[in-house]
C-alpha cells in the first residue's frame, strides 16, 4: 500500500480518497496533486517513488516534467507582457520578429500563434534534434515556413512548434529567454519551484518517467471495433503524412527521451516545464486571485486570457477542442470544475487549470505516462474536487 503524504483540509477528505485510488486502482507510481481555494492550499499531497529503478521515494521536493501543461505557464508569461503594454496580441507576429514574414506570414497576428491558428503545427523538413535543442535553428525554421493552412480559418493542436513560436515572441519583446523570462516574473515572484530549462543543480530532485506499456496499439485495431468518434484520430495515427504524425515529427529524430539531462535543461516552452503540482497551482491561483500579497493578472487580463478564440474539431488531433489565447477551455473529454475554468493537460495525464467561478486552482504531476483514453487519475481527482466544492 503506498503511504501518502502531505496535508489536507476538512471537507477535501474526498480528493485525498481519489489519490489513494489512483496508486491502488489507476496505475500511479509516484504522484502530487494540489488545490488551492481562495489563494490558499487546501490539498497538497504527494506519495509513491520518483525512480521505479532505485525506489528513491517521491517527496514534497520532487520535480516532474508536466509535458504540455507547460503552454499554460508560457502563455502565462506573453500576458503578462500584454499586461505591460509590451506586446499586442493583434499586432503581426511581423512587428515583433521580422523574418517571420517569409512566406504569407506578414499579417499573422501574435493571437493566432497562441490560438493554434496559425497553421504552423508542422515543417516541411524537420530540424536535427540537437540543433532544435539550441533553439535558433528551429525559430529559424518555423520563420522560413510555409501555414499548411489559410491562417484564421481553423485551428489545429500545435504540440511541439507552439513553443517556439510563442517563446520566439517572448524573447524578442522581453530581450530573455522564455525559460528566464519565467524564473523572473513568474516563478520568482511566487516562490514557485517551475523550470523551462532545468538547472544542473536540480537535476537530482527530478523524477524520472515511466511510459505505460499495458496500452494496446489502436492502429493495429479492427477499425470497426473503434468507437465511429475516434475512427478518424485512428487512421491519422496510422498514417505518417497526416497532420497529427506531422504535428509530433518536426524534430529528427522525431522520438525525444524527456528524461534525458540534454532534454530537461534545454527550453522547449511547450513541452518540457519541470515542477511540482503544488508551483502549478499556486502560479494558476495566482491568476485568479492574490497569493500571499502577489496577484498575477489583473480583471482585465484575466478575462482576455481567458475569452475562447477558437472551438470545434481541431485539425491535428481530430476531435473537438477549444482554446483562448495559449490554455485550453473545459471539453467533454476535458473536465474541469466549472465552465469558466482555463488551463492546460499534459501528455500521460499531468493537469493544471484555475477555476475564478469557484475560487478553485489545481495541479496534478506524475511520472507513469499512459497515453490513451482509459486514463481517468486526473479526471477522478477533478470529480473529488467538485464533490468536496458541493
Amino acid at each position: 500500500m503506498t503511504m501518502i503524504e502531505g496535508e489536507v483540509e476538512a471537507g477535501f477528505e474526498p480528493v485525498r480518497e481519489a489519490f489513494e485510488a489512483n496508486f491502488s486502482e489507476r496505475g500511479d507510481i509516484g504522484a502530487a496533486v494540489c488545490v488551492y481555494l481562495h489563494g490558499r492550499p487546501v490539498v497538497d499531497l504527494w506519495g509513491g517513488v520518483a525512480d521505479r529503478d532505485t525506489g528513491r521515494p517521491w517527496t514534497r521536493d520532487t520535480l516532474q516534467l508536466v509535458y504540455s501543461a507547460t503552454k499554460g505557464v508560457t502563455a502565462t508569461a506573453a500576458h503578462l507582457l500584454v499586461q505591460r503594454g509590451e506586446l499586442d496580441l493583434d499586432a503581426p507576429v511581423a512587428t515583433y520578429w521580422p523574418e517571420f514574414a517569409a512566406n504569407g506570414k506578414a499579417e499573422i497576428p501574435v493571437r493566432w500563434l497562441l490560438s493554434h491558428q496559425a497553421g504552423l503545427f508542422a515543417l516541411d523538413q524537420p530540424v536535427p534534434l540537437d540543433e532544435a535543442l539550441t533553439w535558433h535553428p528551429m525559430v529559424a525554421a518555423l520563420a522560413a515556413q510555409r501555414p499548411l493552412w489559410e491562417p484564421g480559418t481553423a485551428h489545429g493542436y500545435h504540440g511541439r512548434t507552439w513553443g517556439w513560436l510563442v517563446g520566439e515572441v517572448i524573447r524578442r519583446v522581453s530581450g530573455r529567454t522564455p525559460g528566464r523570462y519565467v524564473a523572473d516574473e513568474i516563478a520568482g515572484p511566487l516562490g514557485l519551484d517551475f523550470f523551462i530549462g532545468l538547472p544542473a543543480s536540480e537535476r537530482l530532485r527530478v523524477s524520472r518517467m515511466v511510459y505505460d506499456q499495458s496500452e494496446v496499439d489502436v492502429t493495429t485495431v479492427p477499425i470497426e471495433s473503434i468507437p465511429e468518434e475516434f475512427r478518424e484520430l485512428v487512421a491519422a495515427m496510422g498514417d505518417p503524412n497526416s497532420y497529427y504524425n506531422k504535428a509530433f515529427s518536426v524534430t529528427d529524430p522525431a522520438e525525444i527521451d524527456f528524461n534525458s539531462p540534454e532534454l530537461q535543461a534545454a527550453e522547449l516552452p511547450a513541452s518540457n516545464g519541470i515542477g511540482t503540482a503544488h508551483g502549478l497551482a499556486r502560479m494558476y491561483a495566482a491568476l485568479i486571485g492574490e497569493v500571499d500579497g502577489v496577484r498575477l493578472f489583473t480583471p482585465d487580463t484575466l478575462e482576455s486570457a481567458t475569452k475562447e478564440q477558437a472551438g470545434g474539431k481541431d485539425q491535428v488531433l481530430l476531435l473537438p477542442s477549444r482554446f483562448s489565447t495559449g490554455y485550453m477551455l473545459p471539453t467533454q473529454d476535458l473536465p474541469m470544475t466549472g465552465p469558466n475554468a482555463f488551463g492546460h493537460m499534459g501528455r500521460g495525464g499531468s493537469l493544471a487549470f484555475a477555476d475564478p467561478e469557484n475560487g478553485i486552482s489545481f495541479g496534478y504531476a506524475m511520472n507513469n505516462i499512459i497515453d490513451g483514453g482509459e486514463d481517468l487519475r486526473a479526471t477522478s481527482l477533478v470529480d473529488a474536487v467538485r464533490r468536496s466544492l458541493a
